[in-house]
């Protein structure tokens, strides 16, 4: 193959190979065309905010509608021209710059093309940029797909509340639970996540070249640059930062992407753990036509919705944990050392995306296999000693728990040698009667009223 040119087979990166199509929606926040129209959006909005702050003359409604042409008709043929103008340049934010004056020196905006970039440094309109873009990709694309997750596990949960199965803990049989409640705790604790996206702000700053608001201070000393760069910020719904050096710290992007890495970690959790239910024929996968689950085994259906998904996340919570470690060290009042890892972000939000998306096509296409389940939770009865220990407990017997450990520890009960067992322990005759009648399926203590509860909780928090 000698025509390497981009495209789905060339890309490098899977994210715009192979996985393109799944993920083609966070382009527009994401992409090195997403990050340029940004850039020329702010560079327009702090163009405009000078007028008002009557650092040029007052411009007119017609000229105001062009600037906002400009950022509504951007193209990729107008980004390659930034493009373009970068490779002379070589500074990414100057080729803007550029290109911003060449749109506007043969309108009637002329007279303040000097104004453009007016007494700011790059990153004024970078350290913007790029929260915007974080967070316009976030509320418009991944957070509703992560909403679409809590939305099919609520159903689940809903549907299973009552089917029971054979808890574990350390991988061992331990007491019954239902598939609805295990279900529901990671409804709750995805929730509790998502709620945490509204608490975070992310920040603007608008103070110069090492956030002293040197420039603009010395040649407009009267005016009040501190207000001018909180109502910036705030004008963009993002809090002011005015304490800053040259560069606006990634603390507040550091905390919002946290969340992504902690959601990952929770759904990488439900990925194992319904991949483990799937192992054990207690989950069982919708079949289609055509799709192949193994290239030499016939029979098999593999779990490959929750493996992607797995793999995906982990990937996304890599990058996440490399930003953590990086993103809130500058050298003095700053390096660029920053500038092309915060380039990446579009990489976590992408594989965060792709990882999210898997499991809800794994979620749809899964269904309880009742029969195996079933099955399961009745070949040992050993896994209602808890109860009875329990009850002895209650009757002030001696070391109940060491009496039941030697009748049941490490071996398999049947119900009638399990009814036997009852019979012989040292309590009440009404006692053995409710013992007798305990059976596995009836041994979920609160399992259905805490399920019908979180579903309630969550669904009223929402």
């Amino acid at each position: 193959m000698n025509n390497h040119d981009l495209n789905e087979l060339t890309a490098i990166s899977p994210l715009d190979g192979r996985y393109r199509n799944k993920i083609n929606e966070l382009s527009p926040y994401a992409s090195e065309y997403s990050l340029i129209k940004t850039r020329l959006e702010v560079e327009i909005k702090y163009l405009i905010a000078i007028s008002d702050f009557q650092i040029s003359r007052k411009l007119s409604k017609k000229e105001v509608d062009f600037l906002f042409s400009l950022v509504e008709k951007f193209s990729l043929q107008e980004a390659e021209k930034v493009k373009e103008t970068e490779k002379t340049t070589r500074h990414d934010l100057k080729a803007v710059e550029f290109y911003l004056r060449e749109k506007i020196k043969n309108s009637s905006l002329k007279d303040i093309l000097e104004l453009i970039h007016f007494g700011l440094t790059s990153e004024d309109i970078n350290n913007i940029s790029y929260r915007l873009l974080l967070k316009r990709g976030s509320e418009e694309i991944v957070i509703k797909e992560i909403k679409k997750i809590l939305d099919a596990l609520l159903e689940k949960a809903e549907s299973f509340k009552n089917l029971v199965i054979l808890g574990r803990t350390h991988g061992q049989p331990a007491v019954p639970t239902t598939l609805g409640k295990e279900i529901v705790v990671y409804a709750q604790r995805l929730n509790n996540e998502l709620k945490e996206f509204k608490k975070i702000k992310l920040t603007g700053k608008l103070n110069g070249a090492i956030g002293n608001v040197n420039a603009l201070s010395f040649v407009y000393p009267q005016k009040n640059w501190v207000k001018f760069s909180e109502e910036f910020s705030k004008s963009l719904d993002l809090e002011p930062n005015i304490l800053t050096t040259q560069i606006n710290p990634s603390d507040d992007i550091i905390a919002y992407l946290q969340i992504y890495q902690r959601i990952n970690s929770i759904l990488i959790g439900l990925n194992q753990d319904v991949w483990r239910y799937i192992s054990d024929n207690w989950l069982v996968q919708e079949i289609k036509k055509g799709e192949i689950g193994s290239s030499v085994m016939p029979q098999k259906v593999n779990p490959i919705d929750f493996e992607n998904s797995e793999g995906n996340l982990g990937v996304a919570n890599s990058l996440i944990e490399f930003f953590v470690r990086k993103l809130p060290i500058s050298r003095l009042q700053r390096d660029l050392s920053d500038s092309t890892v915060l380039r990446n972000i579009g990489s976590a939000l992408a594989y965060s995306l792709l990882g999210y998306k898997s499991l809800l096509t794994g979620l749809s296409r899964i269904r309880p296999n009742e029969e195996q389940i079933s099955k399961d939770l009745n070949k040992d009865f050993s896994i209602l000693a808890e109860g009875v220990q329990t009850l002895l407990r209650k009757e002030n017997y001696k070391d109940p728990y060491s009496l039941i450990a030697s009748l049941v520890k490490g071996k398999n009960i049947k119900e009638a040698e399990w009814i036997d067992l009852v019979n012989k322990l040292p309590i009440e005759e009404k006692q053995k009667k409710v013992l007798e009648k305990l059976t596995p399926s009836g041994y979920i203590g609160l399992a259905k009223e805490l399920t019908e509860k979180a579903i309630k909780d969550i669904r009223s928090s929402r």
